[in-house]
């Protein structure tokens, strides 16, 4: 099959992890991949760039050179796509200003992946990962959870080698790509991206920061220490994640696996066992001496297969690499045969479709290896400008209709995000989901309707609602979906031109295919949370929601990208995003087994960074990480005013310790930088929410949301000159559009008896309360 991107032409100028990720994506979905290098190759000279390089042609260019400056215009001028991470200014002085590669391309995508924008008063700041973590508030404080996430400030903060900022800064520059493509088609035009890794992070920041004026109705006090959610020892001394989040969940597990004289003790009772610390900490010691019964595995199989409840291992990363069945099911894992590491298993594909699904051109060529192919290239005849149907489009998906009967967080994410770029988007509620705490922010730009799917009529009413709709999204188990009658070729008997998305939690193939799944196990399989909690400790769930949100811009792009390939060729398709395929590409430097790989990335509770001059320390009045490169030992003395650095590791990072425990984190900060070293204070997410810059740039915004009040929330993060992403209405209560929706269908005259029928609701169903988690 072919990909959905051949033919299209990237040339990736990108350094470190985030844009050469996004260009790896790229050629993965078929596109030609030109990597642009120095002549000593890449900057990050690391063995995932076995992953991040991987089927593209090589060249490397000397940019002093005339010839070699020729070389890159010709192929700027020649491609789809440029790819390119300078700070800012970078660009300009590269002759590869954005101003002047869309002058003379016109219809080229340039997209400018930064640390920080040019307009942020950081942008001169170096901005490695741990500077850009540091920024956006992710390196949180012990006793952190989804409720509080700041954690005990007296206490010292939590290292995590986990690179979000790049990440989320690849994958919503994935979807900014995807859109700016799907408008290309339709205009004619290309235009530039200007998207920084630090406002990226806005999106894995998402509904945590949601504060409201008037506090809604507060949730129920759940424990987050409650001893059904948690991780537990199998009888081979592996780690189970037990997740029956869900009162079903706990009363399923408890029918088939629980001893009577539990139940009647109140072991699988919900209220009892959240107003009860007791009982709570008896069934924790139960529930322990139960699972040490039998293998951890046995257990998760029983688990799901039996009771339909839910568990998956908490396994190490190279578990999830070397010996887990569903990871090469679902190809998150595959095999390559790299050329300076030889035969490794690697991160797969994020996302699966059906019919132009991704694969790999093969392993990364050696530096400058294409060389006379890269020239042939550049001398190619350019593209003619053909001009587009829409040359005034205003969003790239304006027109696009979206139907979305998902729930919690990723699922609803997708269809928020494709809302974002202009599609009108009409969710259904289920009367069955309580799971509402953040439906202002995963709902924005909805229209919200309250639909029982599962009646004749809510039948006929989602026929009629689903007619000529362009994309389809739903998150049920396998198979429910077309049980009830809203499965792919349900969808599109009424339109056959649908794009059919679907979000799980394991992916479709191998044997967790059928099971339901959440944030806990999606960090538990993949091995996330072993890396978190470090060597020979229980692994520890991290509080933000990263596979779920993650999940949920990988769908979003998957289905702009399903959308242009219908544009170009009439041909739809399925498209499919699961917790554990993108759990493995946020763990993206680490997913690579090879003979020799050390897995040994520092990890763990005690954990401060990477080494001395990579780290986070303490200064006089708190906490700063600290980025520099090997070489810039002396710049560091110098902004601290000491003499020299030790050459000993433990001694350096002592000595830097020592110093800044007598200077401000500011001071600190302001010198660093001022050396050229990479540094920024520690922020937590009030006041990453709360600067200035966050509201000037729409990354904070506040608006009356009808029924609800004022809303703080985060906006969209894509920043596309021609058809930028935008923020959407503000959406009320779960429900509220139901009258509007159905009176455009053409039931008014009967609304009020769908509502005795249990068809519909105007509103959420009587006895359910909008409780949520607003600050």
């Amino acid at each position: 099959m072919s990909g959905a991107l051949d033919g299209l032409l990237v040339v990736d100028l990108g350094q470190h992890l985030a844009a050469p990720m996004v260009a790896m994506v790229l050629g993965d979905l078929g596109a030609e991949v030109v990597r642009v290098d120095r002549a000593d190759g890449p900057l990050w000279s690391h063995p995932a760039n076995a992953i991040l390089q991987r089927g593209k042609k090589s060249i490397a260019l000397d940019l002093h050179k005339a010839e070699d400056r020729r070389t890159l215009t010709d192929l700027v001028d020649r491609a789809d796509i440029v790819i390119e991470s300078f700070a800012p200014g970078g660009n300009t002085a590269a002759g590869l200003s954005p101003e002047v590669t869309t002058a003379r391309n016109r219809r080229l995508i340039h997209l400018s992946l930064p640390g920080f924008s040019p307009d942020d008063p950081r942008a001169t700041c170096p901005a490695r990962d741990g500077v850009l973590n540091a920024a956006a508030g992710f390196y949180l404080y012990p006793g952190c959870s989804p409720m509080d996430y700041i954690g005990d400030r007296s206490k010292e903060p939590v290292f995590s080698a986990i690179p979000q900022a790049s990440f989320m800064g690849a994958v919503v520059a994935l979807h900014s790509v995807a859109a700016a493509l799907y408008a290309r088609e339709r205009s004619g035009l290309g235009q530039h991206i200007d998207m920084s890794l630090h406002e990226a992070s806005f999106e894995l920041i998402g509904a945590s920061a949601m504060r409201t004026e008037t506090p809604s109705p507060k949730a129920p006090a759940v424990k987050m220490d409650m001893p059904q959610v948690g991780r537990y020892q199998g009888s081979d001394g592996e780690w189970l994640e037990l997740c029956l989040f869900q009162d079903k969940h706990l009363t399923w597990f408890a029918e088939h696996f629980m001893p009577r004289e539990w139940i009647e003790d109140g072991m699988s009772d919900m209220d009892r066992l959240i107003n009860d610390p007791d009982l709570r900490e008896q069934a924790r010691g139960r529930f322990k001496e139960l699972i040490a019964t039998r293998p951890a595995l046995e257990w998760e199989k029983a688990i799901n297969d039996v009771s339909g409840a839910s568990a998956a291992l908490a396994q190490s990363t190279k578990s999830w690499l070397r010996t887990d069945e569903d990871a090469r099911a679902n190809r998150l894992v595959i095999d390559l045969d790299d050329p300076v590491l030889g035969p490794t298993a690697q991160a797969g594909y994020p996302i699966d479709l059906s019919a132009t699904p991704m694969s790999t051109k093969g392993p990364r060529h050696l530096l400058d290896a294409d060389r006379d192919a890269v020239l042939a290239i550049a001398r190619r005849e350019r593209q003619a400008l053909q001009p587009g149907a829409e040359p005034g489009l205003r969003q790239a998906l304006a027109g696009i209709r979206v139907i979305d009967t998902t729930q919690v967080l990723a699922g609803p994410t997708t269809s928020r995000i494709l809302a974002e770029y202009g599609a009108e988007v009409v969710k259904i509620h289920s009367f069955e989901d309580r799971q509402l705490g953040m439906h202002p922010y995963t709902n924005s730009g909805k229209r919200s309707v309250m639909l029982n799917l599962k009646t004749l009529e809510g039948q006929e009413i989602f026929s009629r609602l689903a007619t000529g709709v362009d994309v389809f999204v739903q998150n049920f188990a396998r198979g429910v979906a077309e049980r009830i009658g809203i499965g792919p070729a349900d969808v599109r008997r009424v339109s056959p031109g649908a794009v059919y998305t679907s979000i799980s939690a394991f992916g479709y193939a191998g044997y967790r295919g059928a099971w339901r799944g959440r944030e806990q196990l999606g960090q538990g399989v993949t091995g996330m949370q072993v890396r978190l909690a470090g060597p020979g400790n229980p692994p520890e769930m991290a509080p933000f929601a990263y596979c779920d949100f993650s999940t949920g811009n990988f769908a979003a792009f998957g289905t702009i990208i399903a959308l242009y390939h219908r544009l170009r060729t009439s041909q739809t398709q399925d498209v499919h995003a699961s917790l554990s395929g993108t759990g493995s590409f946020l763990q993206l430097p680490y997913l690579l087994d090879y003979e020799g790989a050390a897995h040994d990335e520092p990890s763990g509770p005690d954990a401060k960074g990477r080494g001395p001059l990579d780290r986070l320390y303490q200064a006089a009045d708190r906490w700063i990480y600290l980025a520099a490169a090997p070489d810039q030992a002396p710049a560091i003395a110098a902004a601290l005013g000491l003499d020299t650095l030790p050459e000993d590791d433990d001694v350096r990072a002592q000595a830097i310790q020592a110093k800044l425990l007598t200077i401000s984190s500011s001071v600190a900060v302001e010198e660093l930088v001022r050396h050229g070293i990479g540094a920024h204070v520690l922020l937590d997410l009030t006041e990453v929410m709360d600067s200035n810059y966050a509201r000037r740039k729409g990354l904070v915004i506040t608006r009356n949301h009808p029924g609800l009040g004022n809303v703080t929330l985060t906006g969209p993060s894509p920043r596309l000159t021609r058809t930028p992403a935008v923020p959407t209405r503000p959406v009320g209560p779960p429900g509220w559009d139901t009258r509007d929706v159905i009176e455009d269908l053409g039931y008014g005259d009967r609304f009020e008896d769908l509502i005795d029928d249990g068809v519909i609701q105007d509103g959420l169903p009587d006895g359910v309360q909008f409780v949520g988690l607003f600050r």
